[in-house]
């Protein structure tokens, strides 16, 4: 879908999509969802996923997945024994490989799905074909800006011509974000088809063993698919202006790289600002809230195409601090001064001064945790993910 920066434009109010009196009266019919995902990574995206699989079920929705690039999410939903619901394995075995259309529409008769969820512009493609040839409703879930989801500007275009022209025969869109509602109303997409379902994580508050001090030294954790729109350079160069200024600030990066090309322009970017004692790279963290206890403040530099960070709401539920950019979605969970600092894409002195705030004691570290943690709760939760989607579902399936 193509995309433009939000502005000051008047948009439709979206219609937002709550149950009846009767309807709250009323045991809700059980319905069944499969999810069209992609599968070969474990990221923000996908924890979406797997957190839907494992709550909507409580709401009377069984929710099972189709991975067409099946790795890390369709091993993960295999391992939990069921928690999070059934995953077929449909890979593709290239980009036009539309076979796969017509096995997910197998798959839909043979088990009696109701409606497809696709989550990215290649299960988009598939989902669109897949429903027209079994007779199911299917909605799309906008996590990011196809148009600047990536450091490749052409296969961002292809990205979003492709979403956009599989949008045709599709009934919803749920966006993670108000700023990706508007991106989608603004580029032609009707109101009252889009409704904006913010993501939500579980409230894990891990037990911290300390607290930071100001003066001491401070461990910050970048928790990513570690990839050029992450903004990983920019943190280094702020970590490098914090050694410069006499600052005990080290990054700890946890993740795996998206490539080991982009890995290697990493190394070489710690190496010319001699910055080897101030970094560590940890790789992927199976548990990230006990990670993120280990962690004095988060810090996600992205550059752009951020729907709504889920480690930005992992953080908070774990009561940890976070240094975030203004880009997309994140000033919606994260208010400045008050569960965290924003600081300005694309600058690392922004970024080392909004760090250096912090830990010279400008912001109080427990005010802001605190704030974090309460925030998340009523917001940003699991469950309340799970409620909006389950909703858009009903919806959709009652027409």
């Amino acid at each position: 879908m193509s995309t433009v920066s939000a502005s000051a434009t008047a948009f439709p109010t979206p219609v937002v999509v709550a149950p009846t009196r009767e309807q709250r009266a009323a045991p809700p019919q059980p319905i069944s969802v499969l999810h069209v995902v992609n599968g070969e990574h474990f990221s923000g995206a996908e924890r979406v996923q797997s957190h839907l699989g494992r709550c909507l079920p409580a709401l009377q929705v069984r929710a099972d997945f189709a991975c067409v690039k099946p790795a890390l999410f369709a091993d993960h939903i295999e391992q939990a024994g069921g928690e999070l619901g059934s995953v077929y394995r449909l890979p593709m075995r290239g980009r036009m490989d539309f076979r796969v259309a017509y096995k997910l529409s197998q798959l839909v008769r043979r088990e009696g799905y109701e409606l497809l969820h696709a989550h990215t512009p290649r299960t988009a493609v598939l989902a669109a074909a897949a429903a027209r040839l079994c007779g199911v409703p299917w909605i799309y879930h906008v996590h990011s800006p196809a148009a600047r989801d990536s450091a490749r500007p052409w296969v961002n275009r292809i990205n979003a011509v492709t979403e956009w022209l599989s949008l045709r025969n599709c009934a919803h869109l749920i966006t993670v974000s108000n700023s990706l509602l508007q991106d989608t109303i603004q580029n032609g997409w009707p109101a009252h088809r889009a409704s904006v379902v913010h993501n939500g994580v579980p409230a894990i508050r891990p037990t911290r063993t300390h607290t930071p001090v100001v003066g001491g030294p401070w461990v910050l954790g970048m928790v990513a698919l570690m990839r050029p729109r992450k903004g990983l350079e920019i943190a280094i160069e702020a970590i490098s202006h914090l050694k410069n200024t006499g600052h005990d600030v080290r990054l700890r990066c946890i993740g795996p790289f998206e490539t080991q090309a982009y890995r290697k322009l990493i190394d070489a970017k710690v190496e010319q600002l001699q910055v080897a004692d101030r970094i560590e790279f940890t790789g992927f963290a199976k548990h990230v809230p006990e990670a993120l206890a280990q962690l004095d403040a988060m810090v996600l530099p992205s550059l752009y195409g951020e729907g709504l960070p889920m480690v930005v709401l992992e953080a908070m539920a774990a009561a940890l601090p976070v240094v975030a950019t203004r880009v997309e979605g994140t000033p919606e969970a994260i208010r400045h001064g008050r569960e965290g600092l924003l600081a300005e894409p694309q600058c690392s002195l922004s970024l080392a001064e909004q760090i250096t705030a912090l830990v010279e004691g400008q912001y109080d570290w427990q005010q802001l945790a605190e704030a974090a943690c309460q925030r998340h709760a009523k917001h940003f939760s699991d469950t309340a993910m799970a409620e909006g989607t389950a909703a858009v579902y009903r919806d959709v399936l009652s027409r």
